[in-house]
């Protein structure tokens, strides 16, 4: 079991290094606070692979996942209008963070279920179940990769104290969109190379971007209305409220 624990864990942390899993981390530490972070993936880890190692050891073969992950990419598009849509509660900040911490936790916990199903960390442990103690290759497999996106976090985290907040805002929405569409492209065109289909994503947010732009101003999120009013968003979104 040791043997199968620690193997696990090498190959699982190595696999999630400069994976989407860590972007997404990261993305969620900008928005909530890192221990709702870490709680949410830690569930959705274990449940994941738990489901994997059964796979492994019981059927040996891989779960259906075109269809999750079509699923998983339209969650991400609407993760990322959600964020851009902004927060727009007004009650005292005590009240606020007992409103928006469950929700924050089971919106973390969803998405990494869903953009883990059928991944290829689940095909890993999948593997790693097949020939080798269920148990040990859980357990290491799933502090592998909550290690991995623990790093992330923290540096998710230690950005946020140090940048604008609608900096953070529109960064964490375009990169939740970009999730969400190169999963859609991925399970439209399975075949095609990583690279094709992240530089396709990063051109669809890039032209949608370039078409809310060009909107009139009163159509646009409020969070990109300060640019053409030159006022700060706080300000604008004052004075949206006020009218």
């Amino acid at each position: 079991m040791l043997a199968a624990l620690f193997l696990s864990f090498a190959v699982i942390f190595v696999a999630e290094l400069g994976d989407k899993s860590q972007l997404m981390a990261m993305t969620f530490a900008l928005r909530h606070r890192w221990w709702v972070v870490l709680g949410g993936i830690t569930v959705a880890t274990t449940a994941v692979h738990l489901i994997s190692v059964a796979v492994g050891h019981y059927l040996g073969a891989a779960l259906p996942t075109h269809l999750l992950g079509i699923l998983a990419g339209v969650a991400f598009v609407l993760f990322g209008l959600w964020t851009l849509r902004g927060d727009k509660l007004s009650d005292d900040e005590a009240t606020r963070a007992q409103r928006t911490t469950a929700p924050a936790f089971f919106a973390v916990a969803s998405a990494f279920l869903l953009a883990e199903l059928g991944d290829k960390t689940m095909l890993a442990t999948i593997t790693l179940a097949a020939d080798h103690d269920w148990v040990g290759v859980w357990i290491g497999s799933t502090i592998g990769m909550v290690a991995a996106d623990a790093l992330a976090i923290l540096v998710g985290a230690l950005a946020g104290k140090h940048l604008p907040e609608r900096f953070i805002q529109l960064g964490a929405a375009a990169l939740f969109v970009v999730f969400g569409l190169s999963m859609l492209i991925e399970g439209a065109f399975p075949t095609a190379p990583a690279v094709v289909i992240f530089g396709m994503s990063i051109a669809a947010v890039a032209v949608a971007a370039a078409a809310i732009r060009a909107l009139p101003v009163r159509l646009r999120p409020a969070v990109l209305r300060a640019d053409a009013a030159g006022v700060p968003a706080a300000a604008s979104n004052a004075s949206d409220e006020s009218a």
